[in-house]
């Protein structure tokens, strides 16, 4: 990766790096439908409804002095008064499972706050042009962001995710979301 400090990370700075680099898939997104090439995309009303029911997410993580490794996470998302309660099981290579909780909301047009279980702080997602961006931070002086394009067809999202720690790239994640 360009413009990153090389050096030794533990087993523990992997761990704090892994799981969020995971967060690729990342489901706080409000996916909608986009249509190819640079034409006007028509997002849905309300597309937190992405994430209701259930959702499977992939990606491939590489992170600083490491080999990449794969991510998979299984989702069940539910909406209630406004609210996306999303749980999902993670798994990661030679990590034992383990679930990410997220809870959203609509605050206003193309806007979106609310929780993660391993966000410190608040979650925000924003809709910019046909893509949806989320920033929060983790423990460690950690800052994740990550954005979502919704592909063609509206039942998948492209996602791309980038971690840094006191504002240098640590790690990197792409990969996709889908609705089942």
């Amino acid at each position: 990766m360009p413009n990153c400090v090389k050096g030794v990370m533990s087993g523990t700075y992997r761990t704090i790096f892994a799981r969020p680099l995971a967060l690729a898939a990342v489901p706080i997104a409000m996916l909608g439908s986009a249509s190819a090439g640079s034409a006007a995309v028509e997002l849905p009303s309300d597309p937190m409804r992405f994430f209701e029911g259930r959702t499977e997410s992939t990606s491939t993580v590489k992170l600083f002095m490491h080999r990449p490794f794969s991510s998979r996470s299984m989702g069940q998302g539910e909406i209630a008064n406004g609210v996306l309660n999303l749980v999902q099981r993670v798994e990661e290579d030679g990590k034992t499972p383990f679930d990410r909780r997220w809870k959203m909301r609509q605050v206003g047009p193309g806007h979106f706050t609310g929780s993660m279980n391993e966000a410190v702080g608040p979650v925000t997602v924003e809709e910019v042009g046909d893509q949806y961006r989320f920033r929060f931070k983790l423990k460690g002086s950690l800052s994740v962001e990550q954005w979502l394009t919704p592909l063609p067809g509206g039942k998948v999202a492209r996602s791309k995710t980038t971690i840094r720690k006191l504002g240098m790239t640590v790690g990197r994640s792409d990969g996709t979301v889908r609705k089942l």
